[in-house]
């Protein structure tokens, strides 16, 4: 797997993470696996009943300076899915917040993709399926707190601008996350991801991971709410 090469003077920003952040991240995610064990258990259970092949789904992310990395969590969809839609789905949202574009078209998930297990809407709504990136963060190719992590063909829409976001480690929760998610465009998204990456600190770490639970609840309400209005 080749990483993802900066061109030059892209790379101002890019500073390693504090001595803090690390020991938040060791610290944090140890306690969440220990506590998360049991609900990790079931899940992995659930999925193995209700759908033939592996419960972890691992996949190729782009990371802290264009670095590709292998990213843990649980899997929602059938094996073998076709991902085409997807890959086209996230370039049309790129391309539309392009400079030469609209910049307030929604990053909406495929949600009703054919190809998701039962139940699979839910663990995502509830961010459950992220939970093994815990192992992620552990192993330093993750932060709690960070820019969600890129796939190689997302980033390789990128404008240059766009790699900013690449100047810290990706994160289980970040700026983006806890100001409105799906709700935001994929130039706002970018805009939060590099206003945290060049001003992150410990009080915006605890600010967003306080967030964090508030922002997964309100968007299961707002799902639930979706649902309602059909």
């Amino acid at each position: 797997m080749a990483d993802i090469s900066y061109h030059p003077g892209e790379i101002l920003f890019w500073r390693a993470a504090p001595t803090w952040k690390r020991l938040i991240d060791i610290v944090g995610a140890s306690l969440l696996l220990l506590l998360s064990l049991p609900l990790l258990l079931v899940v992995a259970v659930y999925i193995k009943l209700v759908s033939s092949g592996p419960a972890i789904f691992k996949q190729e992310r782009i990371g802290l300076g264009g670095k590709s990395f292998i990213l843990w969590k649980f899997r929602t969809m059938s094996v073998g899915a076709d991902t085409q839609e997807h890959k086209e789905h996230v370039r049309s949202l790129i391309q539309a917040c392009k400079d030469n574009g609209p910049h307030h078209v929604p990053m909406q998930k495929l949600d009703h993709a054919p190809y998701i297990i039962p139940l699979g809407n839910l663990l995502r709504k509830m961010c459950i399926d992220e939970l093994p990136q815990l192992v992620n963060v552990l192993k330093g190719d993750m932060s709690l707190v960070g820019p969600r992590p890129a796939l190689r063909y997302e980033v390789e829409e990128y404008l240059p601008w766009h790699m900013g976001r690449l100047d810290t480690l990706p994160g289980m929760t970040g700026l983006w996350q806890v100001s409105g998610k799906n709700k935001l465009s994929f130039r706002q998204m970018i805009s939060l991801d590099i206003r945290y990456a060049r001003s992150r600190t410990f009080l915006l770490d605890a600010k967003i991971l306080f967030d964090t639970l508030p922002a997964i609840l309100a968007q299961v309400r707002d799902n639930l709410e979706r649902k309602q209005q059909r």
